[in-house]
């Protein structure tokens, strides 16, 4: 894993190698990303002035490709899974279940910062339907009870994590 200060030596270093050659905003774009976790206002402006491209333009870029985000992530990223199996299966019930729990949409971050959720079309463990991934671990066979329950687990653990660190 690339340490935070390789991150920004490496977004510094594609800025001030930046010589005008088209097709560079996608990479400068990576380079942020990489950097911040996702595209900041402040890499938005930085890019934009360095490039001559437009900020509008720039916004229009990021907005265009998924692989691009203008919020940071939460520390539970959640991916749900709506290929043909989950959806079958009920993953809708799924999705509503969690956006309900967490209070936010699919593409949103709770307002703590602990958890995001989006949707793909497939993880790949079709026997498993309906599934979600958070973070590297795959859950199935999911209900809307069972999400509830590990959602607030999550949860319990987050608080019960951060009142040690207030303590010690």
């Amino acid at each position: 894993m690339i340490t935070t200060a390789g991150r920004e030596e490496n977004f510094n270093y594609r800025l001030w190698r930046y010589d005008g050659a088209p097709g560079e905003l996608i990479p400068l774009l990576q380079s942020a990303q990489d950097h911040f976790g996702y595209v900041p206002r402040k890499a938005i402006n930085y890019i934009a002035g360095v490039t001559g491209v437009p900020e509008s333009e720039v916004y229009g870029v990021i907005t265009f490709y998924s692989q691009f985000r203008l919020q940071p992530m939460g520390k539970y990223v959640i991916r749900a899974c709506d290929g043909t199996a989950c959806h079958v299966s009920g993953s809708r019930m799924i999705i509503d279940t969690i956006e309900d729990e967490l209070g936010i949409e699919v593409g949103g971050t709770t307002e703590d910062g602990i958890f995001t959720l989006n949707t793909v079309a497939c993880i790949g463990c079709c026997s498993l339907a309906p599934v979600i991934m958070i973070n590297d671990e795959t859950h199935g066979q999911l209900t809307p009870a069972s999400v509830r329950k590990l959602l607030r687990e999550l949860r319990r653990r987050e608080k019960a994590a951060g009142q040690k660190a207030a303590a010690g």
